[in-house]
């Protein structure tokens, strides 16, 4: 049983703050492949998913004058650092376990190592899937994060994607059960 689901972080006025401005388009489908990736390489795909939906909510920072700005984003990334903490704030909020929420915090700040000095980090199966899945939906100059939808298909979409993870724990219980 999940204690949080996709569907409860979007609707939250947190999440639709910063996803928004950072693209929900981006984040959605960067969460489908997360998922994917996770079920393939064994990870946690509901917290993988959830990492996903949530790794750019740090990009708040590099808007100016209401647009989106790759260069200053480039220049003074910080934002899986910042995002990790906004995740982790809103997972707990929302009642997520504080370890899983701690997990999916640091898959969100290890998405990335735009960050690092020396841009090399050794990730987790989970924190793998997170990255990986961005680099599956990145557009030249930073484009995927002005990809645009509305709030209804971002809505069934998630709805899907919960129902996804749902019967893959499911299924993942089956076979704990039965081995």
């Amino acid at each position: 049983m999940r204690n949080v689901t996709l569907t409860q972080i979007f609707e939250h006025p947190y999440a639709q703050k910063y996803m928004k401005r950072a693209g929900i388009v981006h984040a959605v489908s960067t969460a489908y492949h997360a998922f994917h990736i996770a079920k393939k390489n064994g990870a946690d795909a509901d917290s993988a998913a959830k990492a996903a939906l949530l790794h750019d909510i740090g990009h708040y920072t590099w808007y100016n004058n209401g647009t989106w700005d790759y260069d200053l984003y480039k220049e003074n990334d910080i934002h899986a650092i910042k995002g990790a903490e906004r995740a982790h704030k809103l997972l707990v909020r929302l009642g997520e376990e504080p370890k899983k929420a701690k997990e999916i915090a640091l898959a969100i700040l290890l998405h990335t190592d735009s960050y690092l000095p020396d841009h090399s980090i050794v990730r987790t199966p989970l924190q793998e899937a997170v990255a990986k899945a961005d680099e599956m939906d990145e557009e030249p100059g930073g484009m995927h994060h002005y990809r645009k939808t509305n709030d209804e298909k971002v809505l069934r979409m998630l709805e899907k994607l919960d129902r996804m993870i749902e019967n893959e724990m499911s299924d993942q219980t089956i076979k704990h059960s039965v081995s």
